[in-house]
């Protein structure tokens, strides 16, 4: 763009200077006064002669400027000014009230209709180049015509209503049977929200407080509900969220009003937890005599903070689980009630779960996205569904690693067939699966800065890192609690790891130096460690890599505070096992004359020693998974602890232990493989892990190997 187009001011007063200077009949220059002097004004003068021949080369009169129109902000180019507002150059308020004009190139940005597949990849591409387009998005689809709430207002319904932010609209609220002698018993904070293929698919409400457990249970029975999507904590950073509605346990039945609730099973996996609710009313004359009972799936996701996001891949799986019981897609047809959703106070992840369920489901219909226009349909059957553009790109993220990742697990009958397509190089992409799949996942995987990982780079732990590029993001390290003196830090160089069944159900780790001893088993008592899995054998007497448990001595102190005590070993085919009992001295003054005492903790101590140093997989295949055996049955005889998970850097070889165990857990909960996933979760807090195509391979050949030699063996 040229500088007068950029500046059409500019240009204007460029051509009256040219004009002033432009050179009359004698070769003279125009003066500016000559050039704007009436004709009357020169005649009444006398001029000199050559005054008079300059005046035939100036105007008779003055020459007026055509008026060139101030450009606007419309008509600058929408890349230039999206530039500009990432940059903060122009106001984007302003902006804001332009992209609503149709005719505003700023507007095309706008996916006002269904986007398919590969215009959705683009579209994610531009947001991330330009990230104020998911603001400019989500506040123009907000300003959105509201409705009434008079219902939701009234005095009487304002106890329960938990957030006054999150209420239901008139026209499409949830009204319950009255119950007699109990005035407003209709009202419950609920709405019903369309899908983008079927109307009333959903029921979006609150978690139910003290005062509404009554109500919502009414409403679950009345609207026949096919499913409970749960999508809080019942606590959340000491803020209670949403009282426990259903029995502690399955040994104990809970009534509420004429329903009486009961637990017939439940699943525990990392994110989330399943259970089976039986529902029944009973005859009011003959109490034993059941009238009618039905049975009910709660899907409870345990992993989503309020005013934060999941992680993608795992609120996929959820919704994968979700739609295996409710069905791919809900028929119009179908007599099953609506899914009811909940979280906290009904509004901002409760919105986001909808959103990308209703956009998963048209995308498997139609192979198409309508993020935009579903969020204005959003805003107008509920108050503060989807509450932040945080939340509204996680939207497009979620949405965009379903298409890029796709369908990445199959049943366990498939795996040996599955391997050998695997292995084919795909002769376009010059690759093999394996290859392209690892790809996927490394251009996935969170890169962490200095800054997510400030506890490891403070200058008193910076010596407690074997390398200072391989230090653990803070949100998922483990602080050490034990007090050992002043010169202790709450830090050691270590991540938690998610498992299939468990979150932080491993704690990943480097071996010991000489001054982080103390600090290990910190670590290993703090966290409860039911076992520590070492998966190297260092030299003898290595300086490097120091003895860390007692093996000449029955007992050995590490630091001030610890001592660990002998207390068995056994040797097997490449695996030796210890077992220890570690004590605690107390040295807080503060804790001493609270009289604390702390309690012995046992441990056992796996080691395999034939995965020698240097060499990227072990040589026995067997002995590892033998070894992953042995610790699973030994924390079946504790409470499941976490499993520490030692190498020598504490980044090769731990990813391969936890994402082959997480891979053999499904196989055997679920009789399905997905290896790409369980990868892709290990390496979130520690980029680390699985750092090469060779351990991702392995991971697959770890599984085959559990499968035909393992599963459904008794012995």
């Amino acid at each position: 763009m040229s500088e007068t187009d950029e500046n059409p001011r500019a240009s204007t007063s460029r051509d009256a200077a040219a004009l002033a200077a432009m050179p009359n009949g004698n070769g003279k220059v125009n003066s500016t006064r000559g050039s704007i002097t009436s004709a009357s004004a020169v005649e009444s003068r006398k001029p000199s002669p050559q005054k008079q021949r300059r005046s035939k080369s100036s105007p008779r009169h003055a020459v007026a400027e055509p008026k060139q129109p101030r450009r606007s902000l419309l008509s600058i180019p929408s890349t230039l000014k999206l530039s500009m507002l990432n940059s903060g150059l122009l106001s984007f308020e302003k902006i804001k009230l332009e992209a609503r004009d149709e005719n505003n190139s700023l507007s095309k940005t706008m996916p006002t209709h269904p986007i398919d597949t590969q215009q959705f990849i683009k579209m994610c591409e531009l947001r991330r180049k330009f990230p104020v387009l998911y603001k400019l998005e989500f506040q123009t689809a907000a300003k959105v015509e509201t409705n009434t709430c008079r219902y939701a207002m009234k005095k009487s319904n304002h106890g329960k209503n938990q957030n006054p932010k999150c209420i239901p609209y008139d026209y499409n609220r949830v009204v319950l049977k009255k119950v007699e002698g109990e005035p407003d018993s209709d009202y419950v904070n609920a709405s019903y929200v369309d899908s983008l293929l079927k109307p009333n698919a959903y029921i979006v409400t609150q978690g139910p407080v003290e005062d509404t457990v009554n109500a919502f249970w009414r409403m679950v029975w009345q609207e026949n509900v096919s499913a409970i999507i749960m999508l809080t904590k019942t606590f959340d950073f000491a803020k209670v969220m949403c009282v426990q509605y259903w029995p502690p346990n399955r040994e104990v039945h809970e009534t509420y009003g004429d329903i009486n609730i009961s637990i017939i099973k439940e699943e525990q996996l990392a994110n989330f937890h399943i259970r089976q609710f039986r529902l029944y009313k009973v005859n009011e004359a003959n109490r034993s005599e059941i009238v009618e009972d039905r049975l009910l799936l709660q899907f409870h996701y345990t992993e989503w903070y309020s005013h934060c996001c999941p992680f993608s891949n795992a609120l996929l799986e959820f919704r994968r689980r979700v739609r295996l019981v409710v069905g791919n897609i809900i028929k119009d047809k179908d007599t099953r009630g609506p899914m009811l959703v909940h979280c906290g106070d009904g509004g901002g992840r409760s919105g986001v779960f909808v959103s990308i369920d209703a956009n998963l489901e048209l995308h498997e219909e139609e192979e198409c996205f309508n993020i935009y226009g579903y969020q204005k349909k959003l805003r107008q059957s509920r108050k503060g569904l989807v509450e932040n553009v945080e939340q509204y790109k996680f939207i497009y993220d979620t949405l965009e690693e379903h298409i890029v990742c796709g369908k990445t697990w199959f049943p366990v009958s498939e795996l040996s067939d599955r391997l050998k397509a695997k292995a084919r190089r795909n002769s376009q992409a010059k690759m093999n699966e394996y290859q392209m799949e690892y790809d996927k996942i490394c251009k996935q995987t969170p890169r962490f800065t200095i800054g997510d990982c400030a506890g490891g780079h403070r200058a008193d732990n910076r010596e407690k890192n074997r390398d200072v590029l391989c230090v653990p993001p803070d949100n998922f390290r483990p602080y050490l609690t034990s007090f050992q003196g002043n010169a202790f830090t709450d830090y050691i160089n270590a991540v938690y790891v998610d498992g299939y069944t468990k979150p932080r159900e491993y704690i990943v780790t480097e071996w010991p130096m000489k001054h982080t001893l103390g600090e290990f088993w910190s670590l290993v008592y703090d966290t409860e460690c039911s076992a520590v899995v070492v998966l190297c054998q260092p030299p003898a007497n290595s300086q490097t890599f120091p003895s860390f448990w007692p093996i000449k001595s029955k007992m050995e102190k590490y630091g001030p505070v610890f001592s660990v005590h002998y207390s068995a070993a056994r040797s097997y085919t490449n695996i030796k096992q210890w077992e220890f009992k570690i004590n605690k001295k107390i040295v807080s003054l503060t804790e001493m004359m609270a009289g604390v005492k702390a309690p012995t903790r046992t441990v056992q101590l796996f080691q395999l020693t034939c995965w020698p140093m240097g060499h990227k997989v072990p040589t026995s295949t067997n002995s590892l998974v033998y070894l992953m055996n042995m610790v699973e049955l030994w924390r079946a005889k504790t409470d499941y602890g976490p499993v520490c998970v030692v190498s020598p850097d504490g980044r090769s070889r731990c990813g391969v232990y936890c994402a082959a165990n997480a891979c053999i857990e499904q196989v055997i909960q679920h009789g399905e493989v997905d290896v790409f996933q369980a990868v892709k979760t290990v390496r979130r807090n520690r980029p680390h892990l699985v750092e090469n195509m060779t351990e991702y391979k392995y991971c697959y050949d770890l599984v085959l190997h559990y499968v035909l030699h393992f599963l459904n063996k008794k012995d």
